[in-house]
């Protein structure tokens, strides 16, 4: 049967297929599979790039009318390919090798050894993550063919390869956003070692899930200290493309974070993490009192009706701490305890969602993994692309969205409109 799309846009359409599914229960695996398609895709295009070089034309354009009608020329006719086996240390890659007939010679890939070799795959992934999850340079995509094994890569192909990077990541960044109306938006940071040398830096990322219930990641940008300044800065990017203000806004308690939100969205219902609290009231505590102390901080939490149950809860638990001689614990608990029980205004089978930034931490702890194979980027593009394109994969394509149903909408509508209304039971809104 004859090849109507060269191998490599085949790889291409699997990663595609790839994203669409999204990485379901098991990212490492979906990442890992994806890196595999990747390594894949440079060694095909590669490849292909290497063949059209050596006949002296791209894939559809037509020889010379001077080369027609002989049979001995240099530049052959394209006569399909043939399937290579690449060893590497994760298995076997398979590479479809382009043909060639009416030649003066064969085609001989120079990127492949003719004794069979170990294709070293640590610098592939590296190059895949890059490839398909971050920016590189040309210097970056040689380097990295080179340490694989590959040898030099053309020019053409490492030129496209950048190209086709810096253009999705421009694109996200300048996306419209007016079309998204979001019921709760989630802020965090985590610290990266950006560049060549000094200190790691913020790298800040904020996602939501929208009225429909789907997940979407909105920005992923610099904030050197993670101050007021840089939250600010996010913030008013996502307004200028479009974002309207969301219901609520889910975020730990850095001073510059909150007062950035304030000032940003003064109408909108501000989250403090529950999880981050615990964490500075759990070590605020001997060792001996943080079970005690932790099943009566969640238990709090898990089993009020409202805003007002909770808060009482948490004010009955302070009390307790300070008796106990836990004066540091009790001023912790304390501060800010109105925004920790916000989360109850909302529906009660999503508020466990609503109450922390533990799925955005889980995928940044995703990035950080990923960021080991790379060690320290060669500057910011590099590294905020790397932290976008992951957790594009883990919140955006991930398919575990959240349903609401028609109660779920009425609760939501009733947060929207009206001031917290501390009467609505439990039982009513589970009817």
């Amino acid at each position: 049967m004859r090849r109507t799309v060269p191998p490599s846009a085949e790889i291409e359409d699997r990663i595609d297929q790839l994203l669409a599914v999204g990485v379901g229960e098991s990212p490492r695996e979906s990442l890992s599979e994806l890196a595999k398609l990747g390594a894949r895709l440079i060694i095909q295009r590669a490849v292909e790039d290497e063949f059209e070089a050596w006949l002296g034309r791209t894939r559809y354009e037509r020889r010379p009318e001077s080369q027609r009608g002989l049979r001995n020329y240099e530049s052959g006719l394209r006569n399909g390919f043939r399937p290579r086996r690449v060893q590497t240390g994760e298995g076997e890659l398979q590479i479809e090798i382009p043909q060639v007939r009416e030649a003066a010679e064969t085609f001989a890939s120079k990127l492949f050894p003719r004794t069979p070799k170990l294709l070293r795959t640590e610098p592939l992934k590296a190059l895949v993550i890059g490839a398909f999850v971050r920016g590189l340079s040309m210097r970056d995509v040689e380097s990295l063919c080179e340490q694989a094994g590959l040898g030099k890569l053309s020019k053409s192909t490492a030129s496209r390869m950048c190209e086709e990077l810096k253009e999705r990541f421009a694109a996200f960044k300048q996306r419209s956003l007016y079309e998204i109306r979001l019921v709760a938006l989630f802020l965090d940071a985590t610290f990266i070692a950006v560049r060549p040398s000094g200190p790691k830096e913020g790298v800040l990322v904020a996602w939501g899930f929208t009225e429909d219930g789907e997940r979407v990641l909105l920005s992923v940008m610099l904030g050197m200290r993670e101050s007021y300044e840089d939250w600010q800065t996010l913030g008013r990017d996502l307004i200028a493309r479009g974002l309207a203000a969301p219901m609520l806004i889910v975020a730990d308690g850095a001073p510059g974070l909150t007062k950035a939100i304030e000032h940003c969205w003064p109408a909108s219902d501000r989250q403090r993490c529950a999880v981050h609290r615990a964490r500075n009231l759990y070590a605020k505590l001997p060792e001996r009192e943080r079970e005690r102390v932790k099943h009566a901080y969640w238990q709090a939490l898990d089993d009020a009706i409202n805003e007002q149950d909770a808060k009482q809860r948490l004010q009955a638990l302070v009390e307790q701490l300070d008796k106990d001689g836990f004066a540091a614990a009790a001023k912790c608990l304390a501060d800010d305890l109105d925004a920790l029980v916000v989360h109850l205004r909302y529906p009660p089978r999503h508020r466990r969602r609503w109450r922390s930034t533990n799925l955005l931490e889980r995928s940044l702890g995703e990035v950080k993994r990923r960021t080991k194979v790379m060690g320290r980027f060669p500057g910011e593009d590099s590294c905020l692309t790397l932290v976008w394109a992951v957790l594009d994969l883990l919140i955006t394509h991930e398919t575990n969205g959240i349903r609401f149903t028609e109660l779920d909408r009425q609760r939501l509508n009733h947060a929207r409109y009206h001031e917290p209304n501390h009467t609505i039971l439990e039982e009513a809104a589970a009817a």
